[in-house]
Order: structure tokens, then C-alpha cells, then sequence
């Protein structure tokens, strides 16, 4: 991700079928935004990418690195009006960049339990259930279970192959 995909993926992340899964439910303003992308990108945890289907763009990917032992969490989300099956496509090709390029042991992703997309989403990808943080985020209103995910490098290399 650069500076001039920010208008873009706050678009795709203020969409209301996008932020409703999010822990920040709020409309997110262009300064709030920018500040995020500023510290992020000076971040060298993290890892903001944008992801292209035959050049163009369809999703957001982050990372961020936990430790020095590989491990890290991740977020994505698919542009609203990306193609259908794009969610795999995005999902397969970050998971190659994490293991392969970023050199990560394992990956950590969170869904919230309502957001049963994202959780058989994680299942597809191989991901295996940790956990689940009972009444883990209150959105304002009500509390939520957060399912916990992991994929370890070992796990997700097989998958690849078949």
C-alpha cells in the first residue's frame, strides 16, 4: 500500500458490509486515516498491501509482526464490489507473501463470532480454531465472542500442493 491507494481503501473500509466486521465501527475521516497509514507505514512490524486481481485493485492485507519468533497477526477485507471467489484469491496469495517473502512462523487472525463469513473463511484457508475470547469487544451497544485462528507455516504448505 502507498499514499495514493489511501483514498481508495478508506472507501472499501468505510463501506457499511465492510466496517460492520470490524472492531471500529465508526465512519473513519481522511485525517484519521492518513494518521493510521503514517504511523503504520513507519511501522516495520507492519506490512499494508493492497491486493490486485489482473491489475486491479480488490482488497487490503496487513500484517503485523508480534515477535521475533515469527509470529503475526493479520486483517483483510475484499472491495466491496470485488468479483466473486476474489476473498480466496486474496487470501492464498497473502498467506504465500507472509510464509514465503515475510519469512512469518505462523499467522494469527481473529474474527468476531457474528462474522460467520470470515470464520469459514479462515477454516477454507486451513486455519486452525485456538480459541474463543468470550465477551472479548463491546461494540457500544452489545458484547461479542472473538474466535481466535492460527496457521502454522508447516500446515499451510500442504494445502499448496493439492
Amino acid at each position: 500500500m502507498v499514499e495514493a491507494d489511501l483514498e481508495r481503501v478508506l472507501a472499501w473500509r468505510n463501506h457499511p458490509d465492510v466496517r460492520r466486521y470490524m472492531y471500529t465501527q465508526h465512519e473513519i475521516g481522511f485525517d484519521e486515516h492518513r494518521s493510521w497509514f503514517e504511523r503504520s507505514a513507519s511501522n516495520p512490524a507492519r506490512h499494508l498491501l493492497v491486493f490486485e486481481l489482473e491489475g486491479t485493485p480488490t482488497g487490503f492485507i496487513h500484517f503485523n509482526r508480534l515477535n521475533d519468533g515469527g509470529i503475526a497477526d493479520w486483517g483483510f477485507y475484499a472491495a466491496p464490489d470485488a468479483p466473486k471467489g476474489s476473498g480466496r484469491l486474496l487470501g492464498g496469495a497473502a498467506l504465500e507473501y507472509a510464509f514465503m517473502n515475510l519469512g512469518f512462523h505462523k499467522i494469527c487472525g481473529q474474527a468476531l463470532a457474528y462474522n460467520e463469513r470470515s470464520i469459514n473463511f479462515h477454516r477454507r484457508l486451513g486455519f486452525q480454531q485456538e480459541g474463543i475470547l468470550r465477551d472479548q469487544h463491546f461494540d457500544g451497544e452489545r458484547y461479542h465472542a472473538v474466535v481466535c485462528f492460527g496457521l502454522l507455516k508447516h500446515e499451510w504448505q500442504p494445502l499448496q500442493e493439492g
